[in-house]
Formats: C-alpha cells, sequence, structure tokens
C-alpha cells in the first residue's frame, strides 16, 4: 500500500487523498490510455496547482509501483519558487534525510536526451531530493515539453538498485504530454499568482504614499510622524529594520559648496523600526545613535555617488569605516536613500536585512517617493517651527507686558481694599472706643451729679464713691490694655524670661479665682504632673494669661459646672514644649465666631450677653505671641444639649536651662 509524501510547500489540508488501482498496467488493455484520461481527470478538476500535481505523482508512483515519484515545474528566474510534488511509499515515511549524494549515473531517460534536458534532470533532482527518505539508487526520469520549451521534469525514483523496462519507459514517454499540460497550468498559475502580488505590492505602495500623505498633513509632532513614517514604511516594504537620520551641518558654507565634497556633518538617527523584539533587537537600541559623516564610508558613497547605495555583501570593516549604528555585523544588507531638499541631503533613510535582497525598480522608486514626501514634512516643520517661536517669542513678551499691567491693578486693588479695611477698622475701632469710654465715664457723671444733691444720706453717698472707683478702675484697665497692646504690636521690649514652677504658679492662679467662681458655682478640677514643671517664662504675662483665661471661662461657663485645666510636657519633632488646656462647658463658639475670637473689641454673637471690654482674648493672643508660644480654641457639641465643651489650648516653648 503506498500514499503521499506532501512537499513542504503544499498545505495539507489542500490534499484530496484519492485511491487508485494498483497493477494498473496488468489489467488493463491499454494502460497508456487509461493512465492518460486518470490524469486528464485529475487536470479537469481545477484543483489548486500544489494538489493538482500531488495527485499526478500519487497516480504515477502507484501505477508505476516505484518507492517515490517526484515532480518538478521548470519555471524562470523571475518566480520566487516552483510548486513541486513528491510522493512516497508509506514504508519509507518517517526516515531520516539522508546524507549521501545521488550520483548522475543512476539516472536514465526515458528518451533521447539533450545537454538541455541532462542540466534539466539534474536540478529537478536536486530539488526533489531534498525530501526524500533514502539514498537514490535508479531514477527514470523525462522532461516534458509545451510550446517548445522543457516546463518539467517526472521523476520516477527507487531506493534500491532497479534495470528500468522498455515498457516503463514507453509509458512514461506517453503520459509526458498531459503532465506538460499539468506543468502548463502551473506555470501559469505562477505567471497570475505574481501578477497578483505585483498588483497588491503596487495597491500596497499606494496605500503607504497616501499614508504618508496624510501624515505630513497632521499636527502630529516632528519626531512622533518620522517614527510612524519609517515604522510604515519598512513594514510595507518587508525589511527587518528602518531607521531615519538627520544631518546637522557644522560647516555655514557648505551649502554653496559643490554636491560631491564630503561636509562636516553630524548624523543623527530620529527615528527607528524593528521587526523582531529580539535579542539582537535590544543590541541595536544600546548603539550610538549619532555620529560624523566623515567617520562613515556608507554615508560618503551618497555623497560621491549622487544616489542611493545599496550593499548585500559583507564588507570589509578594516578597509572602510562604517558606524556602528548600522550593525553590518547583525544586518549586513543596507539600502541607503539620500533626503534631498533643493539639491542639498539633510539625511538619509536605511532599511537593512539579515539576508541578501534585490531591490527591485518599483521598490527603489517607491523609496524616493517617500524620501520626497519626508523631506518636504522635515522642511515644513522646521519652517513651521521657526515661525512658532518668533510669533511665541512675540506672544510672550505681550503676556509679560499683559501679566505686568494685571499685577500692577491687582496690586492697586489690594491698596484701595486694604485703604477700605482700614477705614472700616478705624471706624469700627473709634465706635468700640467711643461705646467703652462713654459708658464708665456716664456713671461717673451721674455718681457726681447725685454726690451734688443736698441732704443725701452717708450710705448713698459711700455707694455713689464705689461706683466712681469702680469705673475709675475699669476705665485705668481699658487704657493700660491699649497701651500694653501697642507695645506688644510695636515689639519694643523682649520677653524677660526666668524660670518659675508650673504646678505652684498655677495652683495660686486659680486660688486666686475660686471665690470668684464659687459665686457662679463653678469649681475648678487641674490636672497636673505628678512631678512638677519648671517652665522658663516670663512670669507677668503669664500671670495675666492665665487670669484672662479663668476670666473668660467664669464669664461663659454654664452654673454649677466645672472649669477643667490640663497641664503636661510634650516633645514632638525635637521641639520641647509645655501644653496647658483650660476647658469649660457653656454656649459653643460658632465657627464665624472662632474666626475673629481673638480680635480686640470683637464679641461672640450668640448667646447671651456679658459685659467686658472685649480686648482679653486679644491681649492673651498678644502676650502669647510674646512668648513665642501659640492659641487656639476648639467648641465641641455636648450630644443631647444644647451646650458645648469651650477647649483654650495654651502652647508655651520649654528652653533648656
Amino acid at each position: 500500500m503506498k500514499k503521499t509524501l506532501s512537499s513542504p510547500l503544499l498545505r495539507q489540508d489542500e490534499v484530496d487523498r484519492q485511491q487508485y488501482p494498483v497493477k494498473l498496467m496488468q489489467h488493463q488493455e491499454e494502460p497508456s490510455h487509461q493512465l492518460t484520461r486518470h490524469i486528464h481527470q485529475i487536470i479537469a478538476k481545477s484543483l489548486a496547482p500544489a494538489t493538482m500535481l500531488q495527485e499526478i505523482a500519487q497516480l504515477l508512483g502507484t501505477v508505476f509501483q516505484v518507492d517515490s515519484c517526484c515532480l518538478v515545474p521548470v519555471t524562470s528566474e523571475k518566480f520566487d519558487r516552483a510548486i513541486t510534488a513528491n510522493w512516497c511509499a508509506s514504508e519509507y515515511l518517517g526516515l531520516p534525510h539522508p546524507d549521501e549524494i545521488f550520483s548522475t549515473e543512476q539516472v536514465e531517460c526515458a528518451c533521447e536526451p539533450t545537454i538541455e534536458d541532462i542540466s534539466t534532470i539534474k536540478n529537478s533532482l536536486e530539488t526533489g531530493y531534498q525530501h526524500l527518505p533514502l539514498p537514490i539508487k535508479a531514477v527514470l526520469a523525462i522532461p516534458t515539453r509545451f510550446g517548445g520549451k522543457n516546463n518539467g521534469v517526472i521523476s520516477l525514483i527507487q531506493f534500491h538498485p532497479y534495470d528500468w523496462s522498455e515498457s516503463e519507459k514507453q509509458l512514461l514517454k506517453a503520459v509526458e504530454s498531459s503532465c506538460a499540460i499539468a506543468f502548463s497550468q502551473v506555470a501559469q498559475a505562477e505567471v497570475i499568482a505574481s501578477q497578483e502580488k505585483y498588483i497588491a505590492k503596487s495597491a500596497q505602495h499606494q496605500s503607504l504614499i497616501t499614508q504618508l500623505t496624510i501624515l505630513s498633513r497632521s499636527n502630529l509632532e516632528l519626531n512622533q510622524m518620522l517614527q510612524l513614517a519609517i515604522a510604515s514604511t519598512a513594514e510595507c516594504l518587508q525589511a527587518d529594520r528602518g531607521m531615519l537620520i538627520l544631518l546637522k551641518y557644522t560647516d555655514p558654507l557648505f551649502r554653496t559648496q559643490p554636491k560631491k565634497q564630503i561636509p562636516k556633518a553630524k548624523a543623527t538617527v530620529v527615528a527607528e523600526w524593528s521587526r523582531d523584539q529580539s535579542q539582537s533587537t535590544t543590541q541595536l537600541e544600546t548603539l550610538d545613535k549619532s555620529f560624523s559623516v566623515s567617520e562613515c564610508g556608507l554615508c560618503q558613497r551618497v555623497f560621491t555617488s549622487g544616489k542611493a547605495v545599496i550593499i548585500n555583501e559583507n564588507i570589509d570593516q578594516n578597509s572602510i569605516s562604517i558606524a556602528g549604528v548600522f550593525a553590518l555585523d547583525i544586518l549586513p544588507a543596507v539600502v541607503l536613500v539620500p533626503l534631498e531638499n533643493q539639491g542639498k541631503v539633510i539625511g538619509f533613510l536605511v532599511l537593512q536585512q539579515a539576508v541578501p535582497r534585490n531591490w527591485d525598480f518599483a521598490e527603489l522608486n517607491i523609496m524616493e517617493m517617500i524620501c520626497a514626501q519626508m523631506s518636504n514634512a522635515i522642511i515644513q516643520s522646521q519652517t513651521l517651527r521657526q515661525v512658532q517661536m518668533l510669533v511665541d517669542e512675540r506672544t510672550a513678551k505681550l503676556q509679560s507686558s499683559l501679566e505686568l499691567q494685571a499685577k500692577l491693578h491687582e496690586r492697586t486693588r489690594q491698596y484701595v481694599e486694604q485703604l477700605r479695611e482700614l477705614n472700616e477698622l478705624k471706624d469700627e475701632f473709634l465706635s468700640n472706643m467711643s461705646d467703652r469710654l462713654r459708658y464708665p465715664l456716664t456713671n461717673m457723671l451721674m455718681s457726681i451729679r447725685n454726690l451734688r444733691l443736698p441732704g443725701i444720706a452717708p450710705e448713698r453717698q459711700a455707694k455713689y464713691v464705689d461706683i466712681l472707683e469702680s469705673e475709675c478702675t475699669k476705665e485705668i484697665n481699658l487704657i493700660n490694655d491699649l497701651l500694653t497692646l501697642q507695645k506688644l504690636d510695636s515689639h519694643q521690649e523682649r520677653p524677660q524670661y526666668e524660670n518659675i514652677d508650673l504646678n505652684t504658679k498655677i495652683q495660686d492662679v486659680a486660688t486666686s479665682f475660686e471665690q470668684k467662681l464659687a459665686l457662679k458655682g463653678l469649681s475648678i478640677k487641674m490636672n497636673l504632673p505628678t512631678e512638677s514643671l519648671t517652665l522658663q517664662t516670663e512670669v507677668e504675662s503669664f500671670n495675666r494669661i492665665l487670669q484672662e483665661l479663668f476670666t473668660n471661662a467664669s464669664k461663659y461657663s454654664e452654673r454649677d459646672s466645672v472649669v477643667q485645666l490640663q497641664v503636661y510636657h510634650q516633645v514632638e519633632e525635637q521641639i520641647d514644649q509645655v501644653i496647658i488646656k483650660i476647658t469649660n462647658t457653656g454656649l459653643g463658639i460658632s465657627d464665624e465666631d472662632a474666626t475673629y475670637i481673638f480680635d480686640r473689641f470683637r464679641r461672640g454673637r450668640g448667646g447671651r450677653w456679658t459685659p467686658g471690654t472685649g480686648l482679653g482674648l486679644a491681649l492673651v493672643k498678644s502676650l502669647v505671641q510674646h512668648l513665642n508660644g501659640a492659641i487656639a480654641v476648639e467648641s465641641t457639641p455636648i450630644e443631647n444639649s444644647n451646650l458645648s465643651r469651650i477647649c483654650f489650648t495654651l502652647t508655651l516653648p520649654q528652653f533648656s536651662e
């Protein structure tokens, strides 16, 4: 039983296997007619060329009872490869290819061969021998002729010595014309495929030109456009690597010199594309992308010849200097096409391959067209860049002028706003001062008038004198507070630091307020450090801060509540400081009030009214800043209540002894 051995050039799914009668010659009176009819039937089925030849090879191998049958068309050099068919008996399948080379002495021709026939048969066997599992020991071959020319070879092969009979030779002669028709169809299919390939390639080239035209008219940045252009060009032309190299001339007089001179210019790879991301590609990426034209013989050839340079063989790099970026040891086949503008070279389009390649006229022509488009795009981009730089420079100057005017306008507006705020503050200050001065003076004036009334009882006289003394004290305290604030704002005096025992000082101040707080049903709960702290501060200012905070707590605390005082030592980010927190329970401080609670003559707008000058917390803030400390307030609502916990946090630096 024998079956087909498909050539590597065939698709297995195209082979429509059929079983043909064995020993046809023994059972038919006219074997040649029968065999020819079978061949014509195979041709008439309009199969693919490879499938058709494979079926004919199977038929001939089965009929002639040989070990292998090989059909090789004779094609012209313009075709990329020939479609061959190889059939082999099943018992020989899977054997390794032999190293032994067949001898032409083992070949017999079924007809009187010419010198051309012998050469054709030999070449066909060299092609078919690549797919045979055993050495050839006997061959019966015949060249087929169509239109007066050889168009194929039929080879019957035996893997053991064999003497071919005259009847076998006559039968092979009989089917030669039928096989010639099959080979002619294969040749015609190759012509059609070649034309279709040419049309497809032309359409692909036209599409590439259209794509590059669209790219050149797009708003892409130049380097991005060049990268897309070289990638599209190299991929379309099936190159292994593509590069775009631009020149920067260092000799300003070169543009007026003869074209064939080698210029002083620096070449830089601005765009690159590689087909395979392999280790060799990684090596290409590490190469130096800049070089001098005077150091590269390939680039110099473009200037001396004035046209594209094509290299398909390995160059002796010892005899000619080649820039390392070309990596000829990896990609020895190179085509270098100049980018020109007004007759001057501005760069190169480079395509490289790992194996030699014959570039046809159409491919070179399309590369020249691509170079022309890229040159125009580069010059246009450079011109637009120069214009844009000039526009940007003028725009920047105008913008700077407008920004300066805007800043002057904004500063003027700020000055006007500051003057308005100062006027408002002045008016508010005078209004507050008038209220704070007028109310005590009014009480004093009324007391003086009442003292002048005749017949006043002594106890009423004493009451009016107490009013006079109290209101006078208020006036003096108000004036002293204003003077203190003015002195603190002007920074006329530096703090006079001294060491105090913090626990003792706080207990003394709290004790002095116990009676005043008790009248309102308030009590003080102190949480002091177990070991008393020694604080370096200004005693008078520290006392005044605590007094004002206790006074504020006594005014705004809810009756029968507790004023809590907590003191602890803290070291944070190498900053040594003492934290004092005074917390009372009362009506909350709104976020709006918290923004100006430490301002002069400013008092909370919500809740009950309480008498006072409105300078207490302002004086606290100024004194704390005088001691290089900080003061903050936080109001936390109490759940299921309209009250809040108001906590004043005083932070003072703890200086080392």
